[in-house]
């Protein structure tokens, strides 16, 4: 809702009173255009970015059964199941509904975790396919992406149409030149921030879709911590545009802000995890 505003806002001022509509429909169709085939293909784009490959069955059993089990507890189908050959522990899951689902682990994550604290970690991502997080995300990145393109025309208008704008309103000018800047530099700033809170919630979600569906959250807070603190001595080298799909922030390493991580603090997470008691 609060991104449907940012677009609304961004396209009166860049469209008018008159034809603000037009716009919006305009930034919608392309990038909902773009970000549809993102959605259609994402799995194979995640898969191939965070260079994993499929496993057949009878490579790494365990981790098969894991997955299988989980998916069963979760009334889903089986999803495929990749491996990424990096001592860096992590693991992901993607695609567009539980049909056309994938999990991926890397082979550090195997090594580290124990089979418990592994099903855990596989019932959370489990938990974003049944969720439709991969959908929630689409949506979200569409009509941030048409904010992104608005400022993009808003960053010419300033250049070209601002001032004459304003002269031929009789006025100033400078309310709608203050306008394009809120639309150029402000919005699309404010669109990534919303756009990272969502995905931030979704991982709250996924968290306690997980924890209920193994029973076990403080199994699934233990992992997290141990995941957390493994990545930081281990940043993982991965295309940041799939790093939010990673159960921990596989670029943890580096300093960032929390307002611009994808991912919510380690130490929030694992707190309301143990504060979900003996589920």
């Amino acid at each position: 809702m609060f991104l449907s505003s940012l677009l609304a806002i961004a396209a009166y001022f860049i469209g008018g009173p008159n034809n603000w509509q037009i716009s919006i429909v305009i930034a919608l169709v392309f990038s909902i255009g773009i970000n549809f085939f993102a959605y259609w293909y994402s799995d194979r784009i995640a898969l191939k970015m965070a260079g994993a490959r499929e496993i057949p069955e009878g490579e790494y059993k365990d981790l098969h059964w894991i997955v299988e089990e989980q998916a069963r507890l979760s009334g889903m189908p089986n999803p495929r199941v990749y491996i990424i050959e990096n001592d860096s522990p992590n693991a992901f899951a993607t695609g567009r509904n539980p049909n056309n689902a994938a999990v991926a682990a890397t082979t550090g994550i195997i090594r580290l975790l124990n089979k418990q604290e592994l099903a855990s970690v596989m019932a959370h991502e489990m938990a974003h396919v049944g969720n439709r997080d991969t959908l929630i995300m689409t949506m979200a990145a569409s009509i941030a992406g048409a904010i992104m393109a608005i400022a993009f025309i808003a960053r010419f208008a300033m250049f070209f149409g601002g001032m004459s704008r304003g002269r031929q309103s009789g006025g100033s000018g400078l309310i709608p030149i203050v306008g394009l800047v809120v639309v150029a530099i402000v919005l699309p700033i404010a669109a990534v921030l919303v756009r990272l809170a969502i995905s931030r919630a979704r991982e709250y979600q996924a968290d306690a879709s997980g924890a209920r569906l193994s029973k076990t959250p403080w199994v699934l807070a233990d992992a997290l911590e141990k995941l957390e603190s493994a990545a930081k001595r281990q940043p993982m080298k991965v295309n940041e545009a799939v790093s939010h799909l990673f159960i921990v922030n596989p670029v943890s390493g580096k300093s960032m802000s929390r307002l611009f991580s994808s991912h919510p603090p380690m130490a929030e997470r694992v707190k309301r995890l143990r504060k979900m008691g003996g589920l």
